[in-house]
């Protein structure tokens, strides 16, 4: 049986948003969707509606709003929902361990401020090996591909250490969507001799070779998915930035977290941590070892 896509909500937009994400996603996939709500959500508060009781039947209403707003979008889709009880960021995991896809709401602050992505959210990404999807509101809630040019999954690479789930994710997504896959591999030289006519020495000097590295490192992908159109970049400069400054055309941005044993809270990575504060495009997380 081909696992669902699950999303989890709070009644907030941001939720709202992600389950209209995550319809699409299981809708490209053709699979059913998992819409769970978790109790001691870090959003609207539950306290407020009373016991136990009453907390269950705000719950229960919650759920059935949101299949329901999903179900006039997508009438043949298979929906189930799911009210459990404890730590939401502790459900979630293990909602995304039966799941081939979790979808999270992000709030979007705007401006330089960008996400406030919060604890709840920041431990499920840390703690699960499934993939992670984050989808800010308004965006295009009901996950359809837009008509006109393509537009692109944006994946983020390290050709030194190039890591298969990552892209085995990106050209999967593009191919559903009938996207493009944009692969970036952003790199730079010591700081020592960074000025202006060393970047372009160094870019003129070094490019060539860095792209060529590049193009033999995606030759697997393009066998296996021979359908995708693949648009490679290598220039000068910080992932995190040429990543942000592509998701402006993007359907989806790709990145990375490494797989860490440990007990200091969550460990994502500098690049995918800037994503997910101020990445306007929803930004799927990889993790990977």
């Amino acid at each position: 049986m081909s696992r669902p896509v699950t999303v989890g909500v709070d009644g907030s937009p941001e939720a709202v948003a992600a389950a209209g994400w995550a319809a699409g996603e299981a809708v490209l996939r053709g699979v059913n969707l998992r819409i769970v709500y978790a109790d001691e959500w870090q959003g609207p508060t539950t306290a407020q509606y009373g016991g136990p009781e009453a907390r269950s039947r705000w719950a229960e209403e919650l759920l059935a709003e949101a299949a329901g707003a999903v179900r006039r979008e997508h009438p043949s889709l298979e929906i189930e929902t799911r009210h459990r009880s404890g730590q939401p960021s502790e459900i979630l995991a293990t909602e995304a361990s039966e799941a081939g896809l979790l979808i999270l709401g992000s709030r979007g602050l705007g401006g330089v401020r960008g996400f406030l992505f919060g604890s709840v959210g920041m431990a499920t990404v840390s703690v699960t090996e499934r993939a992670v999807v984050l989808v800010r509101a308004p965006g295009r809630p009901d996950g359809a591909v837009p008509a006109g040019p393509a537009r692109d999954v944006v994946v983020g690479v390290d050709i030194d250490q190039l890591f298969a789930p990552l892209l085995d994710f990106a050209f999967q997504e593009a191919v559903l969507r009938g996207d493009r896959v944009l692969v970036l591999h952003g790199w730079s030289i010591s700081p020592v001799v960074r000025d202006a006519s060393a970047l372009v020495a160094a870019e003129r000097e070094m490019g060539p070779d860095i792209a060529r590295r590049l193009t033999e490192a995606l030759r697997p992908w393009r066998r296996e998915f021979p359908s995708a159109e693949v648009v490679e970049r290598s220039p000068i400069g910080g992932p995190a930035r040429l990543l942000l400054h592509a998701a402006d055309n993007a359907d989806l941005v790709v990145v990375g977290r490494r797989v860490r044993k440990g007990t200091l809270g969550a460990h994502i990575g500098s690049v995918t941590h800037a994503l997910i504060h101020h990445c306007p495009a929803p930004i799927a997380v990889i993790a990977h070892d």
